[in-house]
């Protein structure tokens, strides 16, 4: 089996015992952006798997765009990522 060669580490384990790998980030390219989608890109940033500036320019995100994204999730949890309830917990 061949592994690319890549700087980080592969697998990091969060705070509640689980393992995330690169395996479980979505795909480069990604245009369709769902809750999960968004948490898994959060966790994977927050916890050291990938860094804030390869997440950006691997999906083409803005700094604000992801950084949006980690201020409603640490702030009301994945349920805040969701498109439909952006109103619902939008910061004035």
């Amino acid at each position: 089996m061949y592994l690319k060669k890549i700087t980080g580490p592969r697998a990091v384990t969060l705070p509640d015992g689980s393992v995330l790998t690169r395996a479980d980030l979505p795909p480069p390219g990604t245009c369709r952006w769902v809750a999960s989608r968004k948490a898994v890109v959060v966790r994977a940033v927050s916890n050291g798997l990938i860094s804030h500036k390869d997440a950006c320019s691997l999906w083409g995100l803005s700094d604000e765009e992801l950084g949006g994204w980690q201020s409603a999730m640490g702030r009301h949890g994945e349920g805040a990522l969701r498109a439909t309830r952006a109103q619902k917990y939008r910061q004035f």
